[in-house]
């Protein structure tokens, strides 16, 4: 645990978190957001935390540290035209250039001790266009800009397509504090944006912060009804998280895919329950109804495909479950084949076995951080029937993956709490008392 107060003074350490925007909708941001805050609250329980949200104004919201809420400030911030609102980061650049205008967000800034940047985990990239990089670069433009101490969390760096934004990419790594890679590969990337300016102290390779997201339970009723459904049967469940991202036509067309996610994955539901004793469970990860990435919609389509033929032995989990709910579902299950990076690493940290469906190089890089490159099926060079193979070989392979998970695990979630050990050790100058490890 770091000290109370920040060394040489009697304030409280202060800290700002930004890339986690839609944490309530997209439970991958969600696991980034509620893993960083519990590790960080655990550490620094006095801290002053502010996270940087899409909404607006001031508020008061939460973190589970060790299963129980913690107050947080949250903090509107936004790349928004509308350019007279506090939260918009050209409205701060300006107030910034005037000398601060009573700028809440920008006041929180100039009064942190550290930022950290999570950018969404991959969203470091204009691969999803140059208006998602634009407001990705803004809040570590500011940091800098106000000689704070920006952290790029563990994340993955690119691709990039236009130089000009390799080139911004560049100097905001470049200028940052630290910037951590989660994987092996991510890690190779940032390497090569970097070239010559890279400084091995300061641009480490770790692993995905999500890793040490705690579980906690459903609330109420729910929770006593989905542990029933799990206890029913001593059969295998097989978790399926199926995104609308991939299911789309024009998702398939955006990221060059040469299989069809949404039919292998309903081939996949019927041959794991053709075998009698098996049990299907549906995880959505991203809850925006009408978004071109909600996963509702594919999810309800492969639930109504599975369970008219199968009833009593598939499962939609509902509405409602926070990240740390979700990961206790996840963990629950026997197998687990993701579409959703964050809800395979749900898994994986559960040391359950998992495949994910990849439509871009961050799959590779994650699952090679515990040797599961093989349960990587990549959607962009294979077909239906190729796809579905290396799944099908995942979930019958599952009791040797098993193993090495249970040895493997340990040492990626200890690796996940050790690096914040030494982002605050490094950036901010405190020590946290506890281990730390480093590869």
């Amino acid at each position: 645990m770091i000290s109370q107060t920040f060394p040489g003074t009697d304030r409280a350490l202060s800290v700002c978190l930004f890339g986690v925007p839609g944490a309530h909708l997209n439970l991958g941001v969600g696991a980034l957001r509620a893993a960083t805050l519990g590790a960080v609250l655990a550490r620094a329980p006095q801290a002053r935390v502010t996270v940087f949200d899409d909404g607006w104004g001031e508020r008061v919201g939460r973190a589970f540290v060790a299963g129980r809420p913690v107050p947080i400030e949250l903090v509107g911030a936004r790349h928004s035209r509308r350019y007279h609102r506090p939260e918009s980061y050209l409205n701060m650049r300006v107030s910034a250039a005037l000398g601060g205008l009573g700028n809440v967000g920008l006041a929180r800034i100039d009064a942190a001790d550290v930022v950290l940047d999570a950018s969404g985990g991959d969203s470091f990239s204009d691969l999803y266009g140059a208006h998602r990089f634009r407001s990705v670069a803004w809040p570590k433009r500011l940091a800098l800009l106000r000689h704070r101490p920006l952290v790029l969390l563990p994340q993955t760096y690119g691709p990039f397509r236009h130089p000009r934004v390799r080139a911004q990419a560049a100097a905001l790594t470049r200028d940052a504090a630290m910037a951590w890679a989660r994987d092996p590969d991510s890690y190779a990337a940032l390497v090569d944006l970097l070239g010559a300016d890279l400084d091995p102290t300061r641009h480490r390779e770790g692993v995905d912060v999500a890793f040490a997201l705690a579980a906690r339970p459903p609330d109420g009723p729910l929770r006593h009804r989905l542990a029933g459904w799990f206890a029913a049967s001593d059969g295998p469940v097989a978790g399926i998280n199926v995104s609308g991202l991939l299911t789309r036509p024009e998702g398939r067309t955006r990221f060059g895919l040469t299989a069809d996610p949404g039919r292998v994955a309903r081939r996949l539901g019927e041959r794991l329950l053709a075998e009698p004793d098996t049990r299907v469970a549906i995880v959505p990860h991203v809850w925006a109804p009408g978004a071109p990435d909600d996963d509702t919609a594919a999810s309800a389509e492969l639930y109504a495909a599975l369970a008219t033929r199968h009833p009593g032995r598939v499962l939609l989990l509902p509405r409602g479950l926070d990240p740390h709910q979700t990961k206790w579902v996840i963990a629950r299950t026997s197998w687990f084949c993701g579409m959703r990076m964050h809800a395979t690493i749900a898994a994986l940290s559960s040391a359950v076995p998992a495949a994910v469906v990849a439509y871009s190089r961050k799959a590779r890089g994650v699952f090679a951080c515990l040797g599961q490159q093989r349960h990587v099926a990549d959607a962009r060079r294979l077909g239906d029937d190729e796809l579905l193979e290396v799944l099908l070989t995942s979930w019958r392979d599952r009791a040797v993956t098993a193993a090495d998970l249970a040895v493997g695990t340990p040492e990626v979630v200890r690796r996940a709490g050790a690096q914040l050990d030494e982002i605050l050790t490094r950036a901010v100058g405190v020590d946290t008392g506890h281990r730390r490890g480093e590869r």
